[in-house]
């Protein structure tokens, strides 16, 4: 493995070369230096690049160093935090980089691109890219249920969205106005299509009566076991994401 020399300090790095990157990229994890070149760049391109970003490196390697030998300094949302997803904790990775902006990802997990500019605000830069991006995951999934449930069953609210309550997985008000907690995000699709589908029957019986239930089965089989799942464990849904586990 290629090193970079800096003082008395040698940095390892490994080089990966990509066709599709468009500009050389530097990204740093606790233990570990990926140099991102470009398929063109040859030796001469590459150490130039190193040396621009020399001291960027050495400050960056050090300030990872330093959170992770004080383990009680370390945030909620970094490297190795799990974060709750559909119903599974998902690894969460914060890398530093040399970009100008905030990037996230998600393969088999979350990948927080971090650049240098976010330093002691780094935890809530975090935290809020993640909760831009669950909020538009489950605004997607409960478009794409909704509209399942109109092209199998006629049902059709007039305006279905996801927002933030206390007290409640969801409501249908009497205009046909459907809204569904953000946090069921953090449960299995299967409870989340629960809800959606609860809400929906809601369309054609407004109490929760035996007609309602009778409906609801009709539409929904064995919708007792999402159901029992969130009545046993709704109320950890966003203590999990707020103190995410992992660390």
């Amino acid at each position: 493995m290629p090193t970079l020399q800096i003082g008395r300090k040698q940095i390892p790095y490994e080089l990966r070369r990509s066709a599709a990157a468009s500009e050389r990229r530097i990204t740093v994890t606790p233990g570990h230096v990926e140099v991102l070149a470009l398929t063109s760049d040859d030796e001469h391109d590459i150490a130039g690049f190193l040396e621009r970003k020399r001291q960027w490196v050495f400050n960056t390697v050090r300030e990872m160093e330093r959170i992770t030998s004080d383990r009680h300094a370390v945030p909620r949302f970094m490297s190795g935090s799990k974060i709750l997803f559909r119903g599974r904790r998902m690894r969460l990775a914060v890398r530093r980089t040399d970009g100008d902006r905030i990037e996230l990802s998600f393969r088999n997990g979350f990948i927080v691109d971090l650049p240098t500019w976010a330093g002691s605000d780094a935890d809530k830069l975090v935290a809020r890219e993640l909760r831009l991006w669950l909020r538009g995951r489950v605004r997607r999934d409960v478009t794409e249920v909704a509209a399942d449930y109109k092209t199998r069953f006629g049902l059709s609210p007039r305006s279905i969205r996801v927002a933030d309550f206390a007290n409640s997985w969801g409501s249908c008000g009497a205009e046909g106005n459907i809204l569904i907690n953000w946090h069921l995000v953090f449960a299995p699709r299967k409870v989340l299509e629960y809800v959606v589908a609860h809400e929906l029957c809601h369309l054609r019986h407004r109490s929760h009566g035996p007609a309602f239930w009778s409906y609801l089965a009709s539409i929904l089989p064995g919708f007792e076991r999402p159901k029992a799942w969130l009545e046993a464990n709704g109320g950890s849904l966003t203590a999990d994401f707020l103190n995410p586990s992992g660390l």
